[in-house]
């Protein structure tokens, strides 16, 4: 990612994925993939919230249906979406305005991003189904008890990769928010890149990283509340206290405050934070 499209990973993971040979060795290794399953790759523009299908790098004649069905829900979700998201762009035209908007060079706000996250959730589906979340949350669809038998492999790699790319965005958005003279890239309109390694405004001063102002502040009020990002995940919490051990570098974020940890209990509810050194407190 690093703002950089995933277009290719998904186009050649779906690839593999539907390639007999692939799927024939994958059998081999207790993953079996029924016969009748079709792999599509997907780009989500997340300006227009338009989401194009890669049907034509496979054969889907006997799935054309499917397909069909799927670009129906998808089509109607992102209007959803963009009716949503133009209530809080300032002076949007609409849900239709968006994609002119999203075309438009001189907008500087086509989008807010991420903008407004604060929580991170690993946890069955069903917990957070039909419920808003305002897009303010990270989502995963985890089940420790499918984990388990797995030595909490998937846990394991939730926490340290997914968890600590939510935590560079978090911490970012948190920095150019509280202190954006220096974590903040300055006004986007002066910008001049320089080495792909951060900007300058006009044509000096200091070398810049993090977000400009336009990505936190809509002209009158910031977007972002800068609070440090809340994961809570649905899983024993030795497990968790195992990972952690295991792995200081993603230890380290949350013993020195940078995130909150939560482990949810059987219902899905908040029951225990993480206080440091590998113990836990009743969140009651």
């Amino acid at each position: 990612c690093g703002g950089h499209s995933g277009e290719v990973n998904a186009r050649l993971l779906a690839g593999l994925l539907n390639d007999p040979a692939v799927r024939e060795g994958l059998a081999h290794t207790g993953i079996a993939i029924p016969a009748d399953t079709l792999f599509v790759a997907a780009l989500h523009d997340t300006t227009t919230d338009a989401v194009t299908l890669y049907d034509g790098d496979s054969d889907t004649a006997r799935h054309a249906g499917d397909l069909e069905k799927v670009a129906g829900w998808l089509q109607r979700a992102g209007r959803i979406a963009r009716a949503e998201r133009a209530l809080r762009l300032p002076r949007a035209d609409g849900e239709a305005g968006l994609p002119a908007r999203a075309r438009d060079w001189s907008q500087t706000r086509p989008e807010w991003g991420l903008a407004g996250c604060r929580a991170f959730i690993a946890a069955p589906r069903t917990r957070t189904a039909g419920r808003d979340l305002a897009g303010q949350a990270f989502l995963h669809d985890y089940d420790w008890r499918r984990d388990s038998a797995n030595g909490f492999a998937v846990l394991e790699l939730i926490m340290t990769a997914p968890v600590v790319v939510a935590s560079w965005i978090s911490l970012q958005y948190y920095g150019s928010t509280v202190a954006p003279q220096v974590f903040g890239a300055g006004n986007k309109l002066l910008h001049n890149v320089v080495g792909g390694i951060g900007v300058v405004e006009g044509n000096g001063g200091l070398l810049r990283g993090g977000l400009p102002w336009q990505s936190v502040h809509d002209g009158e009020r910031f977007v972002h509340e800068p609070l440090r990002l809340s994961v809570m995940i649905e899983a024993p919490r030795e497990a968790m206290s195992q990972v952690l051990r295991k792995h200081e570098a993603v230890r380290a974020l949350f013993d020195n405050r940078w995130l909150h940890l939560i482990a949810l209990d059987d219902s899905g509810k908040p029951g225990w934070r993480y206080s440091g050194d590998l113990e836990w407190e009743s969140w009651a």
